[in-house]
């Protein structure tokens, strides 16, 4: 894991003024617990900055100046690099924390960086690490949202808590990232940030699921969604690679990711890809890697224009459709 210069997470004034507190987080599941452990521990009025999960190059849109802070979780620093740096150069005090490839990290005195691309870990539980455990309920609750099972297992194991109660958790991830998938805003449940807000004042997560309506509409949601993706078949089916086409239809565009997730964990010895027709000249692609040896599905995505993510998930925003072969070729020569 990277390290550098530690500092709180929280805005301070200087002689008297207030500093403007920014907190800059991917829509899906690890980016809003990640947030939701954070401003437990450190609460403050912050302006948010999100968007759908696949949105990823969000540093871009802040405006910040000397003396402000930016709390940057769960999106690539290399997607980010231009943004950062700017940033910094203009004293912006910056804590980034992540899990996905980030390349060469900036010396800044700046830049606290608590980035970690271990195939087993994702950024609620990086948080986690740095909070000491103090709201390890959802980091728990992230790692299952980002289908790291067996890790959000692990970090359970001191809580003693019940089968219902990991249950529970893991439906509230997997509802919650499934939340942040979608090509606009328009085809979510929720906007990430307005998702963010109705769980801010819950510090258990079991209350959230108990007394809000949000949580409702999203499981509701996530039932009907990943029942219409299950009737779907194979496109290509071998022993070692799966490949789904998806309709260009804001259910699809939802649930595409979660269900990627769901067919990984049946099938943790083959590789999946999740295509998403769209009407727009290009498909968008989720790929999870075998949960055997959580490897190579960064490096393929990169392979392809818009492509990214970590080694076990990953995928391309916008694959142009004269790439589509290309694409399946590569895919099908990395996992078999």
């Amino acid at each position: 894991m990277a390290r550098k210069r530690r500092f709180s997470i929280v805005a301070e004034t200087s002689r008297g003024i207030p500093l403007k507190q920014i907190d800059v987080f991917n829509g899906d599941a690890d980016g809003i617990c990640a947030l939701q452990q954070i401003r437990l521990a450190t609460p403050c009025n912050s302006e948010l900055v999100t968007g759908v999960k696949r949105d990823i190059n969000l540093l871009g849109r802040v405006e910040a100046a000397e003396g402000d802070r930016i709390t940057v979780l769960d999106i690539s620093l290399d997607k980010n690099r231009t943004a950062l740096e700017r940033l910094l150069d203009q004293g912006v005090r910056i804590d980034y924390f992540d899990h996905h490839f980030a390349g060469d990290i900036p010396a800044s005195l700046n830049l606290a960086a608590h980035i970690d691309t271990s195939a087993d870990t994702c950024t609620s539980l990086i948080v986690n690490h740095f909070l000491n455990s103090a709201h390890i309920l959802w980091a728990i609750t992230g790692a299952f949202g980002d289908n790291m099972h067996q890790a959000a297992i692990d970090a359970a194991k001191p809580l003693a808590l019940s089968d219902e109660q990991l249950h529970g958790l893991q439906h509230l991830g997997e509802c919650i990232n499934y939340n942040g998938y979608g090509l606009t805003l328009e085809d979510l449940h929720f906007a990430p940030d307005e998702l963010y807000r109705h769980i801010a004042p819950y510090a258990d997560p079991f209350s959230f699921m108990h007394e809000s309506t949000a949580f409702k509409k999203l499981s509701d949601g996530y039932a009907t969604d990943i029942a219409q993706a299950r009737d779907v078949s194979a496109h290509i089916e071998t022993e070692k690679t799966c490949v789904h086409i998806l309709p260009d239809q804001p259910w699809a565009r939802r649930v595409s990711g979660v269900y990627g997730n769901e067919l990984a964990r049946n099938h943790p010895d083959r590789a999946h890809a999740l295509i998403t027709e769209t009407d727009q000249g290009f498909y968008r692609v989720s790929v999870r890697a075998p949960l055997t040896s959580k490897e190579h599905a960064d490096t393929l995505c990169m392979k392809f224009p818009t492509g990214g993510g970590r080694k076990g998930a990953a995928g391309i925003n916008e694959l142009p459709t004269d790439m589509f072969n290309s694409f399946i070729e590569a895919f099908t020569a990395t996992y078999s």
